[in-house]
């Protein structure tokens, strides 16, 4: 008895793992679909809405309308408006636009990607390294098939606890990403609106100076 107990135990154990190893799989190949289909664009550009919810704060769900926001993205370079602001990454220098405060500030590189946050340079390759991933829910929102993969970072002191990435199966663009904190802070950003290889002018990533001086600002 206590043999048969063993054996199914080992058994089980080794059709776990198999099924765990097969999760993985599965997983890492469709993010690698969506990272080939939306970097073989020549430039895309993105309309989102995005929300936070914190229970422990007393932040939730349809306390706020979401944010909306724009991105044009070529490349490593983006433009993004968000939070009365734009960002200017020409793959080089960021700019960045405070147009509540009309102040202008140039920083060598992009954003500091030691955070463990996800930025719009690196959206379709943030998962090759420092996560473990597996498929998550499927689900049908507003008659789209999205499948989830969630995403855990593998260092344990990292400020994101768990990233889910809703993935539209008909085109294999990303439909959704909702990012958990560690401190029980929900992020959710959802693309409302996507356009590929439009015609960009040459200076959409690049600042014109002189224009933002003729309206005051500043620039650091």
């Amino acid at each position: 008895m206590t043999k048969n107990l063993l054996t199914y135990f080992f058994i089980s154990c080794f059709s776990l793992s198999a099924q765990l190893n097969a999760q993985q799989t599965d997983a890492k190949n469709l993010l690698d679909e969506v990272s080939k289909t939306m970097t073989s664009y020549e430039n895309m550009s993105i309309g989102f809405s995005s929300s936070l919810t914190n229970e422990d704060a007393g932040i939730l769900e349809g306390d706020e309308p979401p944010i909306k926001g724009d991105i044009i993205i070529s490349g490593e370079k983006y433009k993004l408006n968000y939070l009365r602001s734009t960002f200017l990454f020409n793959g080089k220098n960021l700019v960045i636009i405070n147009h509540d405060e009309k102040e202008i500030n140039i920083n060598e590189g992009d954003f500091d990607s030691e955070d463990g946050f996800i930025y719009p340079s690196k959206l379709f390759s943030f998962y090759k390294e420092g996560y473990s991933y597996e498929l998550g829910e499927l689900k049908t929102i507003k008659g789209k098939k999205i499948q989830f993969v969630d995403l855990t970072p593998i260092d344990s002191e990292s400020e994101i606890v768990k990233v889910q990435l809703g993935i539209e199966l008909n085109t294999k663009h990303i439909y959704q990403l909702i990012q958990l904190g560690a401190n029980s802070a929900k992020t959710t950003l959802t693309i409302n609106s996507f356009k590929s290889n439009e015609k960009l002018a040459p200076t959409t990533f690049t600042l014109n100076k002189q224009e933002y001086l003729k309206k005051n600002y500043s620039i650091d």
